[in-house]
C-alpha cells in the first residue's frame, strides 16, 4: 500500500477510535425534549382556576429538561368529576398529561359520590400555586349579610354540578346546620355563575376566595362575605364567620372538619397514577421551581392573586389525613350528604 493511504487509512482509524468512546459519552436527549404536555384543567374558562392553570402552564416548561411546550385543554363536567376519571383512567402514564382537579374531587370517593372511577391515594400529586381559602358570598341587595341569615332567609345560589365547591357547600350546609340555600346547577364555570349574579338571576355563590372576590361583581361593592369555609381562619377575613361557628355540637364540628378538608388542597395540580419516580420527580420540581419563578409571582401579582405554593408530599399527607378520619365520622358526612361512605359501599 503506497505510504499515503497507509497514512489516510491510519488518520481514519484514529478518528474512528477517538470517535466512538465521544460519542458513547453523549447524553441522551431529554425526554421532554420535542415533546409536548397536556395540562387538562377541570373547569370553565374565565375563572380563578383556570387563569391558575394557566399561568403554570406557561412558565412551568422552561424548568423541564428539553423545554416542553404545555397546552392547556379545558375539561369542564360533572362539577370537575370528568377530567380526574379521564387523567386516571385514560390519559397516559408516561408524564406527557397533568391537570388541575377540582379540590373536591379527591373527597368524592370517600364520601359516597356518584360517578367516581378513582382512588384518590395512587394519583401523583404536584403541588399547588395557593392555599386560597373557600367562602360563601351573596349580593348585598339578598336580603342575606350574615351567617345568622343564613337560617332566617332562602339564599338563592349558583352552581356548576355536584361536587363543586358552589354546590356542595352550600348543600351540605344546608343538610347538616338547617341553613337556608336552593341550589341552581348547571352553569358551565364559576365566571358564568358571577355573570347570573350580576344579571339577577342568583343571588349568591361559594367557590375560593381569590376567585368570588376579584370578580366585578366585588369589586363593584355588591358582594357581602357570609362564611369561610376552612379549618381555621383567613388572615385576610378577620371579620368573617367561619362556617363552624354554625356547629351546635363537639360531632358537628368533627364532620365539618372532614367536610372542611377540602380546602387543604388548594388548587391540586396532578399527575395520573403510573407515572415513572424519574418522571414524576421532574414534573414536582419544575412545579415547585416555577412558584419561585420571578415572571410566574409577577403575572400572579397582576391578577391578585396570592402565590402561597404547597408540595406534592403535603397534597397527599392532606388526602391521607381526611382517609384516616374515624370511619364514624366519615359515615355521618357522608349521610348528611344522602350517600353511602366508601367503606360502606364495599361491605
Amino acid at each position: 500500500m503506497p505510504r499515503r493511504f497507509r497514512q489516510i487509512a491510519a488518520a481514519i482509524a484514529l478518528a474512528t477510535a477517538t470517535a466512538a468512546p465521544a460519542a458513547a459519552q453523549q447524553p441522551a436527549a431529554p425526554f421532554y425534549q420535542g415533546k409536548s404536555i397536556t395540562m387538562l384543567i377541570g373547569f370553565g374558562s374565565g375563572g380563578g382556576n383556570d387563569i391558575w392553570a394557566r399561568m403554570v402552564a406557561r412558565h412551568i416548561g422552561k424548568h423541564i429538561p428539553g423545554n416542553p411546550t404545555v397546552v392547556p385543554q379545558n375539561l369542564p363536567g360533572g362539577g370537575g368529576l370528568l377530567v380526574a376519571n379521564q387523567l386516571y383512567n385514560v390519559s397516559p402514564k408516561d408524564g406527557t398529561v397533568i391537570a388541575l382537579i377540582n379540590r373536591g374531587i379527591p373527597m368524592e370517593p370517600l364520601l359516597g359520590g356518584m360517578g367516581t372511577q378513582f382512588d384518590p391515594l395512587k394519583f401523583n400529586w404536584l403541588g399547588s400555586p395557593d392555599r386560597d381559602t373557600a367562602i360563601c358570598a351573596a349580593r348585598t341587595d339578598s336580603g342575606v349579610t350574615t351567617i345568622k341569615h343564613l337560617f332566617e332567609k332562602e339564599l338563592i345560589m349558583g352552581s356548576t354540578g355536584s361536587g363543586a365547591d358552589s354546590a356542595i357547600y352550600p348543600e351540605f350546609m344546608g343538610q347538616l346546620l338547617g341553613m337556608k340555600f336552593k341550589v341552581v346547577k348547571g352553569y358551565k364555570g364559576s365566571n358564568e355563575v358571577r355573570l347570573a349574579m350580576e344579571r339577577g338571576e342568583v343571588q349568591g355563590i361559594c367557590g375560593s376566595n381569590d376567585s368570588v372576590m376579584n370578580s366585578d361583581i366585588a369589586r363593584s361593592g355588591k358582594i357581602t362575605v357570609l362564611f369561610q369555609a376552612g379549618l381555621a381562619p383567613d388572615p385576610r377575613m378577620k371579620d368573617v364567620a367561619l362556617g363552624s361557628d354554625g356547629a351546635r355540637t363537639a360531632e358537628e364540628k368533627q364532620i365539618l372538619e372532614l367536610f372542611f378538608m377540602r380546602a387543604a388542597l388548594g388548587r391540586p395540580f396532578v399527575a395520573p397514577p403510573g407515572v415513572s419516580a424519574e418522571r414524576l420527580a421532574i414534573l414536582r420540581g419544575a412545579f415547585d421551581a416555577t412558584m419561585k419563578d420571578a415572571a410566574f409571582v409577577a403575572e400572579a401579582e397582576k391578577q391578585h392573586f396570592s402565590v402561597e405554593p404547597m408540595n406534592g408530599d403535603e397534597l397527599a399527607a392532606n388526602v391521607k389525613r381526611a382517609y384516616d378520619m374515624p370511619p364514624d365520622i366519615i359515615k355521618k358526612t357522608a349521610d348528611v350528604l344522602g350517600r353511602v361512605s366508601g367503606a360502606e359501599k364495599k361491605k
